[in-house]
């Protein structure tokens, strides 16, 4: 297990539950999933004619997945105004992509159980490819109407100014 520098007596890992989504500066509310940041490199093989019967390999091509990010259907219309930018139905012949601004870079933040910020990774020119704004419906089911958008980016990076931070204890006295 890797250990932590700044609070050694840490053992567990953060955990997956606290986190907030931000984009235009501000944080988007109600998000309550996000799937995994992932990335693939593809694998070129080589082989000269004189070498031994298996291939080379190296790094070809890197390819970033989607993202899916979900939350409660309310009355916010983020999700919405996002997905209208790259496809509107109510626009003009010609004019139904927003050209200047469909793409934003978005800010994924993880927090400790005590909310302090632990880690954060920025996601470059993100847009929209699938929104979802209302889950199938079900009179006998029992359960939080979702709605979803998918993101596709174009890499992402570790905000390496987020570091460990030093966390509270309650045998201090508050201040």
């Amino acid at each position: 297990m890797a250990q932590f520098t700044v609070n050694a007596n840490r053992f567990d890992p953060y955990k997956n539950f606290k986190f907030r989504v931000k984009w235009d500066n501000r944080y988007v509310a109600g998000i309550s999933k996000v799937s995994p940041l992932k990335r693939t490199t593809e694998i070129v093989e080589h082989r000269e004619g004189g070498d031994a019967s298996t291939p080379r390999k190296s790094p070809g091509r890197t390819m970033f997945e989607g993202i899916t990010l979900e939350r409660g259907v309310t009355h916010d219309v983020e999700f919405e105004q996002w997905a209208n930018k790259v496809w509107n139905y109510g626009s003009a012949l010609g004019a139904e992509v927003s050209l200047q601004d469909f793409r934003k870079d978005l800010v994924l933040d993880l927090y400790n159980e005590a909310g302090q910020l632990a880690l954060s990774y920025r996601i470059f020119r993100c847009w929209v490819s699938e929104y979802q704004a209302m889950p199938e419906l079900d009179a006998n089911a029992n359960a939080v109407a979702i709605q979803m958008i998918k993101i596709e980016n174009e890499g992402w990076e570790r905000d390496y100014d987020a570091v460990e931070p030093a966390e509270i204890s309650f045998l201090e006295p508050a201040v």
